[in-house]
């Protein structure tokens, strides 16, 4: 495995300029140096000056050489050890029935590590949000227990800050996005110096800083999201719950998130466990450690092979040769084959994806698109 050093100068050297400061940014958090911290941030606002997050491919001498030194600098440093990567929440068969409506969430189990990611797939209306607002503490159970392994005597309070929740819908907030920032940090004791530096890196670290002077009726929802995730993550949580992220992100956007996400739980600064939900089944399973399906209240499926011992495996693929040759490139296969007006997608009980695969390219068939989905939630809607 790389070090982060080699894995930084990985990203400069393919010219991936906006992961390489992401990067740069945790790492130097990391140490919990703030002149490292501070020549982190700096860096990045020389980079965004200079287009280098626009797709600008030529590395100024000049850059590349402050990018060396501070890459010199962290190789002589080392970052702080985490001090915890077990359980964080043990969720025991937790129950929640409505008073108004016939919906309730049926007894369902789960355990979330720092450091791992979980996410909860499910077409909308099927418990969700209702899952993830009890293990926020935000509803009360009928029955069932949540056991918090960082906290001695749980209570509202200390749940709500070990714990935090943002919603699909983010809170309006007033005044400007740095004031915030500020405001929010200054509220879990972050003061003075402190303070502003973890503001601007916050700041740097998720884009925002060319609208800090903005208000929230001055920046896309995309931006609002970004915000609170910001804001949220001055306050340390070792639990971040996320209700639908995506929604109001463009692809790319997605993308840069959910890498995020998959960075910023391994933080030593930070180390956290995150939960969320989504209608991005593919975006999701990319990046989760374990994958729930709720359908009607239940927990229908988790991460792990039974898809595959049930229904055997499976592939969709998009292409413009005919249903006739493809029939042809798998004779002798056992397969279902579906076509659903944009996609097909290949069953065989016994067939292995890569065999058919190869069968298909070998009789001529071009394939625009594929993708694997022995094992993806995708079969079960």
């Amino acid at each position: 495995m790389s070090s982060p050093v080699e894995e930084i100068k990985s990203y400069l050297d393919h010219h991936d300029f906006v992961l390489a400061m992401r990067r740069l940014l945790d790492y130097c958090l990391d140490t919990n140096d703030p002149v490292l911290t501070r020549e982190a941030i700096e860096l990045s606002k020389a980079f965004r000056v200079a287009g280098m997050f626009d797709g600008n491919s030529y590395l100024a001498p000049e850059l590349e050489a402050r990018c060396n030194q501070l890459l010199s600098k962290l190789m002589e440093k080392e970052a702080a050890k985490p001090l915890h990567f077990g359980v964080l929440v043990q969720a025991n068969g937790i129950s929640k029935r409505y008073s108004r409506g016939n919906f309730s969430l049926k007894p369902l189990s789960l355990d979330i590590h720092c450091g791992q990611i979980i996410g909860v797939v499910g077409e909308n209306g099927n418990g969700k949000t209702t899952l993830l607002r009890c293990l926020a503490g935000q509803l009360a159970m009928d029955q069932g227990n949540i056991h918090y392994t960082l906290l001695d005597k749980p209570d509202h309070y200390t749940i709500k800050n070990h714990v935090v929740f943002v919603p699909q819908r983010i809170p309006r907030w007033f005044g400007q996005l740095k004031d915030n920032l500020h405001f929010s940090a200054a509220l879990v004791g972050i003061k003075g110096e402190w303070n502003d530096l973890l503001v601007e890196f916050m700041l740097e670290r998720f884009g925002l800083s060319q609208f800090a002077h903005l208000s929230w009726d001055q920046i896309s929802s995309g931006y609002r999201t970004r915000f609170e995730i910001a804001r949220i993550l001055l306050k340390r949580p070792k639990v971040l719950i996320l209700d639908e992220p995506l929604a109001n992100l463009d692809i790319n956007a997605q993308q840069t998130l959910l890498t995020d996400l998959r960075f910023l739980t391994k933080s030593s600064y930070n180390p956290m466990g995150v939960i969320l939900t989504s209608q991005q089944l593919h975006e999701v399973e990319k990046i989760a450690d374990n994958v729930l399906l709720i359908r009607d209240g239940h927990c229908v499926y988790r991460t792990g092979d039974q898809i595959q011992q049930q229904l055997g495996f499976a592939f969709e693929f998009e292409t413009g040769d005919s249903r006739e040759a493809i029939q042809y490139a798998l004779q002798g296969f056992n397969y279902h084959l579906a076509y659903n007006g944009g996609n097909y997608t290949i069953t065989s009980p016994d067939a292995p994806v890569p065999d058919m695969l190869k069968a298909l390219i070998n009789s001529g068939i071009y394939i625009r698109y594929y993708r694997d989905i022995t094992t993806s939630t995708k079969r079960l809607f």
